[in-house]
C-alpha cells in the first residue's frame, strides 16, 4: 500500500532517481517536497520492528545545535562525544536503539546549517556515509541486518539545490 505514487522516475548519474515531488538514492535516501509523499514500501520493511526519528533542520542553526538534534531524535547514548566522529560513529551502529529497520526524516532539510556550507557538506556527507554504510554492508549468508532509510524533506522550490548538493556530496564520498 503506497501513500502515493511517485511518477516519471528516471535514473540520474545511476544514483539519484527523480520525479516531481521526489528525488530517490536508491534505496536508502529520499528528498521529498514538503507536501509531497513516498511509497510506503520505500521506507517501511515487511517484518520488524522500525525505529522513525524526526529532527528539525530549522533547528539546526550550528554544529551544536545539529548534535542536539540527532542526540534528541535517535535518543543517542551517553557516551556521545558531541562532534562529527561521533555522530558518524553513532549513525553507523545505532545498536542502542531496539529495531530492526530505521526511517531518519530530516524536516526543512535546506536550513540545516544554512548559514556555513562547509559545516552543511559535513552533515550530508555523515548521513550519506551512514547510509550506504547501512547498505554495503556484507552480510554472512541467512543473517539480514537492519537498514537505514534517509528522508529529507524541504519546500518544492529547494528539491533541485537541495539534489544538487547531495549529488556533490555523494561524488565526494564515491571518490574517497
Amino acid at each position: 500500500m503506497a501513500l502515493a505514487a511517485v511518477t516519471g522516475l528516471t535514473a540520474v548519474d545511476g544514483l539519484i532517481k527523480q520525479g516531481r515531488s521526489a528525488v530517490h538514492t536508491a534505496p536508502w535516501l529520499h528528498v521529498i517536497a514538503k507536501q509531497g509523499a513516498l511509497p510506503v514500501d520505500l521506507l517501511l520493511p515487511v517484518t520488524g520492528r522500525t525505529y522513525v526519528a524526526r529532527i528539525n533542520g530549522r533547528k539546526m542553526h550550528d554544529t551544536d545545535a545539529v548534535f542536539q538534534q540527532f542526540y534528541d531524535g535517535l535518543k543517542l547514548p551517553d557516551y556521545f562525544g558531541w562532534n562529527w566522529n561521533a555522530l558518524s560513529d553513532c549513525l553507523r551502529d545505532l545498536k542502542w536503539l531496539p529495531a530492526d529497520h530505521y526511517v531518519l526524516i530530516v524536516e526543512a532539510a535546506e536550513e540545516a546549517l544554512s548559514g556555513d556550507s562547509s559545516e552543511q557538506q559535513l552533515l550530508f556527507n555523515t548521513l550519506l556515509r551512514a547510509g550506504q554504510r547501512w547498505s554495503y554492508t556484507q552480510r554472512p549468508e541467512g543473517i539480514q541486518l537492519g537498514r537505514l532509510v534517509i528522508v529529507m524533506s524541504c519546500d518544492a522550490a529547494s528539491v533541485p539545490s537541495l539534489q544538487g548538493r547531495l549529488r556533490s556530496c555523494l561524488a565526494e564520498t564515491a571518490s574517497s
